[in-house]
């Protein structure tokens, strides 16, 4: 059962991919600054009711990112520079996952770039 206001994991995708989402939303959002310590492997997979080395995992995605770092005996950290990188990386998904395929759409029923703009913010403005 879930826990009101809790982040959960589902089935859709890899959990550790989830767990590794987590981490980068709580990076963006502020939650997470920059040289600040991340929960452990031990810590997310109690709250989330996983096995550690999926968290572990998912920790790890980051860590071969660059967003996080590792300092021995202490535990893991938002390396500087991270959220940048993650702007810069979920705009590149943005636009590959959202805009390119609503410019296509768009072009196959023959409405302009101009007319998309428009109808981008009227929905903006509603």
């Amino acid at each position: 059962m879930n826990q009101p206001g809790r982040p959960t994991v589902d089935d859709s995708r890899p959990i550790f991919v989830q767990i590794a989402e987590l981490i980068e939303n709580d990076i963006l959002a502020g939650t997470l600054p920059e040289e600040s310590q991340v929960p452990s492997t031990n810590e997310f997979a109690a709250f989330h009711r996983i096995n550690p080395a999926t968290a572990g995992k998912g920790v790890n995605l980051l860590v071969d990112e660059g967003i996080l770092y590792k300092r021995r005996g202490i535990g893991m950290f938002v390396a500087t520079g991270a959220r940048e990188r993650l702007v810069s990386k979920r705009r590149e998904q943005f636009q590959t996952q959202y805009v390119r395929p609503l410019v296509t759409e768009a072009a196959k029923l023959g409405i302009s770039g101009a007319a998309l703009v428009d109808m981008i913010r009227e929905e903006n403005d509603a």
